[in-house]
């Protein structure tokens, strides 16, 4: 039995061959290189002749003065970007459905998804010019009378500059999953609730809203899983030295010591620490899906 199916299915088989050999050459290959987080590795002697010094890269890892502060930065902004990045979309989810000209609303919607396809190289550009000291933004604070703001220079706002500018990409995108949950709730729950005489704001907080949960809860508990990912694209583009203190986060740090500073026993060691908690965080999230929302992968 299993032979015949086997063999009934061999052009299935075949057609995921190239795919398969992509991610064990980019995927699985690569992991070799874990073995440098336990070298002083020197490009040019190679894997098996780097000097091998165990755990030491480790250690100097957890000795740098700024790596406490740089974990902090990483979880601080990476969980604001989970909240802002569900509570956005679920509102805008919410007053989109309850508009009645549904051009409006696709048009709406449209405009709202754009910034999603724009790269960070894009967006940089043009946040840059926004948020600049002379840019349309302190032009206007400057026109309501307050003192102008240095969005990407002060380590008071940079934090908050970069939530905001990640939320304004992303919520778009977040927006047609929610506005998809709420098409899939029983519109027999509106017309009961109407008939109870509840209008249209009760409709939203006691039937969108909790037909809305199942999704709401899946999409919170699979975000813990990259609670360590701030957005190095993002990061990179828009902060500057004077920002370090407050807009470091564990990617940049290692981009720093990996390509400029040329530590590469270190900056792996900094990477592979992060992989293993990412892949700890990453279990727990899809466990806590399975629990809370019923959400399984295989």
């Amino acid at each position: 039995m299993f032979g015949k199916q086997f063999r009934r299915n061999i052009p299935l088989h075949t057609m995921l061959l190239p795919a398969v050999a992509l991610t064990i050459l980019f995927a699985y290959v690569p992991m070799a290189g874990i073995v440098i987080a336990f070298q002083k590795f020197i490009p040019n002697r190679g894997f098996f002749n780097s000097r091998w010094v165990g755990w030491d890269n480790f250690a100097y890892m957890l000795n740098m003065p700024d790596i406490y502060q740089v974990i902090l930065n990483t979880l601080y902004i990476a969980v604001m970007k989970i909240i802002a990045g569900m509570i956005v979309p679920i509102v805008v989810a919410l007053l989109l459905n309850e508009m009645k000209s549904k051009s409006l609303t696709r048009a709406i919607q449209t405009i709202v998804y754009l910034p999603h396809f724009l790269s960070w190289v894009i967006m940089g550009g043009i946040l840059i010019d926004l948020l600049s000291m002379k840019g349309i933004v302190n032009q206007f604070i400057q026109w309501i009378g307050f003192q102008p703001v240095f969005f990407l220079g002060s380590n008071d706002w940079f934090p908050f500059t970069l939530v905001a500018s990640s939320t304004w990409k992303e919520f778009g995108f977040s927006t047609i999953v929610f506005l998809a949950a709420i098409t899939s709730i029983d519109p027999t729950n509106y017309e009961a609730a109407y008939i109870d005489g509840a209008n249209r704001w009760k409709q939203m907080l006691y039937v969108t809203l909790p037909g809305m949960t199942p999704i709401i809860v899946l999409l919170t508990v699979l975000n813990l899983g990259n609670i360590l990912n701030a957005g190095f694209d993002q990061v990179f583009i828009l902060y500057s030295p004077s920002v370090y203190e407050s807009g470091d986060i564990i990617d940049t740090m290692l981009y720093r010591i990996g390509f400029v500073e040329a530590q590469y026993g270190v900056s792996t060691a900094v990477g592979l620490f992060k992989s293993v908690i990412s892949t700890i965080l990453i279990a727990i999230s899809y466990w806590m899906a399975y629990r809370l929302a019923n959400y399984r992968i295989f």
